[in-house]
């Protein structure tokens, strides 16, 4: 059955802004400080180098320990696309699985970038502990209920009860393999949306904490989840920082866009807006292929009357597109094949015309980019 709008995904890590809505709305309610350290809630010894990590430092996967992968080997176990394999039966599993992380870290609270799904974990442990209900009850009834999210959910039985939903598929060999979904993930990726459910959600971030004449969040929050404080390793336009569960960066086409990705292998997603241009867009599919934040900055630029020609990630694919094509030396001696494959060149040579010689395959990285 075709995809339509209302088609069930996963978005992955575009969860995480959910995670820090619901922070930011604790926040507003007195309830949590952003300078809170995370043993003040949880009994997790987390000090790198002897300082306190705060729910900020975790927002912002600025606690200074880079990733401790739970994440990447529940899935990866879970589709069976590796060999490790970590139980963990629900969220409180991961505190004992970070004792020791501490020792892991190699920078200060603070000062340098690092990814931590296992961060998101803890933060939607402290979401439960404070609200005194389950993560995703809140998540329920604070965001998505007041939004009308009505098909966006956590739940197995949710997602294998409606007929609506796409089939989960892990690229094997450029074939497609169905797959199964690592429910067990929660407040760093676990939710499961749509396109339609999703434009809501980024209506309310460009309407600054408003839907309807009801207000989720105080437009000082959004400008405040919006606020780059820390930047990523990774910089496709130059300037991006992380903010509060969300990317952004000022260089689109001098606009600020804020954004997010999200795979878990068998679902990827991309979530986008530029707030003062009111424009937002979701991309959502149903296996790792093409980059969904390629296609989504792409639609972005289009929306705005843009040329997407200039987005960086074009100009080079069109580059390397340039020098695909069969390539010989001097009198036939060698033969090479260069291929793209996705913004990264490949080089095949298989071997010479001397009969001496045994053939060989080698390939080799010509040129890469994130």
């Amino acid at each position: 059955m075709p995809a339509t709008p209302s088609t069930i995904y996963g978005i992955g890590s575009v969860t995480k802004s959910f995670t820090a809505l619901a922070v930011m709305q604790l926040v507003e309610r007195g309830l949590l400080s952003l300078d809170d350290p995370v043993d003040k809630y949880l009994p997790v010894e987390l000090k790198p180098f002897g300082e306190s990590v705060t729910l900020e430092h975790l927002l912002t996967h600025s606690s200074g320990v880079p990733a401790l992968a739970y994440a990447e080997a529940l899935i990866n176990g879970v589709v069976e696309e590796g060999e490790a394999w970590l139980p963990l039966a629900n969220p409180e599993d991961v505190i004992p699985f970070m004792r020791g992380a501490s020792e892991w870290a190699v920078a200060r609270p603070g000062e340098r970038f690092f990814y931590l799904n296992e961060g998101y974990v803890l933060l939607g442990l402290i979401v439960s502990k404070v609200s005194r209900m389950g993560y995703r009850e809140y998540v329920r009834r604070n965001v998505l209920e007041p939004l009308g999210m009505k098909r966006t959910f956590f739940e197995k039985e949710l997602l294998e009860s409606d007929p609506d939903r796409a089939t989960l598929y892990l690229l094997r060999d450029g074939r497609p393999k169905p797959a199964r979904f690592p429910f067990t993930l929660t407040s760093d990726g676990g939710l499961l949306s749509n396109v339609l459910d999703l434009s809501k959600y980024l209506a309310i971030h460009i309407a600054r904490g408003k839907a309807g004449d009801s207000e989720i969040l105080a437009g000082s929050s959004v400008e405040e989840m919006e606020r780059g404080r820390i930047a990523v390793p990774w910089r496709v336009f130059g300037d991006e920082k992380y903010g509060l569960g969300w990317i952004v960066t000022w260089n689109f086409y001098g606009r600020k866009l804020v954004h997010h990705s999200g795979s878990v292998l068998v679902y990827t997603a991309f979530a986008g807006y530029l707030p003062e241009e009111g424009v937002g867009v979701a991309v959502l599919a149903n296996a790792a292929g093409y980059s969904p934040y390629k296609v989504g900055t792409y639609a972005l630029a289009l929306a705005l009357g843009e040329d997407p020609g200039q987005l960086p990630f074009v100009k080079l694919e069109r580059l390397v597109r340039r020098i695909e094509g069969e390539y010989e030396a001097f009198k036939g001696t060698m033969k090479a094949t260069v291929k793209e494959e996705g913004a990264c060149s490949t080089l095949t040579s298989a071997g010479g015309k001397y009969p001496s010689s045994p053939r060989k395959a080698a390939t080799r990285r010509l040129s890469s980019t994130r």
